[in-house]
């Protein structure tokens, strides 16, 4: 499978059989730009806020309108076993942003966890029962409308994944006001980490360590 980011906490899943986008967003909204030619037979929205939720973006490959996603509950498509898990994108009940989905994705035989826009600053025991193996992590560490650096890392510690994966966070060109990634990868230890335009991953080839991938955005 090949791991693509596009900024934000938007993703492409390509896997073997099929391909699954997370949370697209509105370049007008962001300042980003999203490729011209974003396909995928499914699409992934964590939550309603035009930086996550422009699914109009996105065409399936027969040029038709891509399933979404954007409950919680469990799905399946074309191979792809999907977990959409109730969380918050504030750590006051949802009180200030509202609610955010996790999804637990199986795919390839791989375990990726994309934790949208969670604000809570800790993950609960039952939802972390119901996010189960976590191989590959998509985590928030850009702080401000999400968690931050420390927090980030506290629940990676709650996961335990093979690879982290750090998304939402400040980069050239975004109009919103976060942190940078370099907080969480000092908090992490892993100073230096270069950024790689995709990551090509199988079950075999995942480490015996936690290892953190930076993603350069793709365009």
């Amino acid at each position: 499978m090949d791991i693509y980011w596009y900024g934000q906490a938007c993703f492409r899943l390509k896997g073997k059989k099929t391909s699954v986008i997370i949370d697209p967003y509105d370049p007008q909204f962001t300042a980003l730009k999203l490729p011209k030619d974003l396909v995928s037979e499914i699409i992934l929205v964590t939550h309603d806020h035009k930086d996550h939720n422009y699914s109009r973006a996105v065409s399936n490959p027969q040029g038709e309108k891509a399933v979404e996603f954007n409950q919680p509950g469990e799905y399946e498509v074309a191979g792809v076993v999907i977990t959409a898990i109730s969380s918050f994108h504030d750590n006051s009940n949802g009180s200030e942003r509202g609610k955010n989905n996790i999804f637990h994705l199986s795919i390839d035989n791989l375990n990726i966890v994309h934790l949208g826009d969670l604000g809570q600053s800790k993950l609960t025991e039952e939802q972390v029962v119901q996010i189960g193996q976590t191989d590959i992590l998509l985590i928030p560490v850009g702080g401000i409308y999400t968690i931050d650096a420390k927090v980030a890392s506290d629940i990676v510690s709650q996961l335990e994944p093979k690879i982290i994966i750090p998304m939402h966070y400040k980069i050239e060109g975004l109009k919103f006001d976060l942190e940078s990634v370099d907080h969480f990868l000092k908090e992490m230890g892993a100073e230096g980490v270069i950024p790689q335009p995709k990551l090509s991953i199988t079950k075999e080839k995942l480490p015996d360590e936690p290892q953190m991938i930076l993603l350069a955005k793709s365009s």
